[in-house]
This record gives C-alpha cells, structure tokens and sequence, in this order.
C-alpha cells in the first residue's frame, strides 16, 4: 500500500483488515479516536511500538512520558510538527520511508 492508498482509507468507517497494528493505531489516531490508537498499541511491545507510543504521548500533550517512551525507543523527540511526525511514521510502517 502506498501513502496516498493509506490515506484515502481514513473516509471509511473501519480500517482496513490488511493495516498491521501500528498502521491500525496510526488510522485510529488520524482519525480522531486516541484512546483506541493507544490501547491498540499497548499490546505491542518491540522498540517500534515504543516509537509509536511516545508519539501518541506526544500529542496527547504528555511530554514527560512522550519522553520515556522516545528514549524507550531508542530515539530522540522529533523537533517537526505532529502532523509531520504521523507522516513519517506511517510512511515508515507502510515500507514507505
């Protein structure tokens, strides 16, 4: 799938059943529902699940923890716009980067 395929799926009412768990959590967010793009999350447990998380964090407004979770993942916090961040994370979980 490509970034503007991606895309496109936000207008439907679920995501797609091919979306792995963080494009899932990233379609969640996009579309507006955090909590259920942060509990998707939780149950992944890798260093890109902690990338993932920590931007969730970050835009919730929780820096502190947003902070845990970026060095968690072995990453700094990104000094970009959130928008700019989802796009590199979805990017980077679609093979897109």
């Amino acid at each position: 799938m490509k970034f503007k395929d991606f895309l496109d799926t936000i207008k439907n009412e679920e995501p797609p059943n091919e979306l792995n768990d963080y494009l899932k959590a990233l379609w969640y967010d996009k579309k507006g529902n955090w909590e259920k793009a942060h509990s998707s999350i939780l149950i992944l447990t890798d260093s890109k699940a902690d990338w993932l998380h920590a931007y969730l964090h970050r835009k919730e407004g929780d820096l502190n923890n947003a902070s845990y979770w970026y060095r968690k993942a072995n990453r700094s916090k990104p000094a970009i716009p959130l928008d700019e961040e989802w796009h590199n994370l979805v990017k980077y979980f679609l093979g897109n980067e």
